[in-house]
């Protein structure tokens, strides 16, 4: 009869470590996503599973062209992803013809799908805060981001992650280009 509770409770010790484990790994380091909508396309597609890194940002700040997943604060349980175009401190603005100015000056990039129709809240300029990121989708003119008042500019609290490795559609599988 031991030998049954001494296993029951190596068993269950076991359980409980693993599970500690999982939550562990969920909360702190990385998680399954899926992506939802159009508005990353060419670079992202509806049904695209990724891991999200939750970890490198502990020890580095993101960049230029990371592609992050953040929570839409107007909506509860909703999570965007988007590439980051604007860094803290600079000041982001888009012209008439769709050109994207950082500080100033044309950024040269080419993960737009197509010319930006409309430049929402940057057609006037942007000056972001010290912890604040400006967002774009890849899908320009099909995309609800940081032109758009409701999402505005991402605060670096609320970076949930980077995506990092796209899982689904297998014929897809492999590390996430942010450059």
């Amino acid at each position: 009869m031991k030998k049954v509770l001494r296993e029951i409770l190596n068993t269950s010790l076991y359980l409980l470590g693993v599970l500690c484990l999982v939550y562990l790994v969920i909360h702190f380091v990385g998680q399954r996503t899926q992506v939802q909508g159009s508005s990353m396309e060419p670079t992202l597609s509806t049904e695209d599973n990724l891991i999200v890194d939750k970890l490198s940002y502990r020890f580095r700040d993101p960049e230029r062209y990371d592609i992050i997943v953040f929570p839409f604060l107007q909506k509860e349980e909703t999570y965007f992803i988007k590439r980051i175009i604007g860094l803290p401190g600079e000041t982001v603005q888009i012209d008439e013809e769709g050109n994207i100015y950082v500080d100033g000056v044309v950024l040269e990039e080419s993960y737009g799908k197509e010319v930006i129709a409309n430049p929402g809240r940057a057609c006037d300029p942007i000056k972001l805060g010290k912890d604040e990121y400006f967002v774009l989708g890849d899908n320009r003119n099909d995309s609800v981001d940081g032109r758009d008042p409701s999402v505005g500019n991402i605060k670096r609290e609320n970076i949930i992650g980077r995506a990092w490795l796209r899982i689904w559609p297998l014929n897809k599988f492999g590390f996430i280009k942010h450059r």
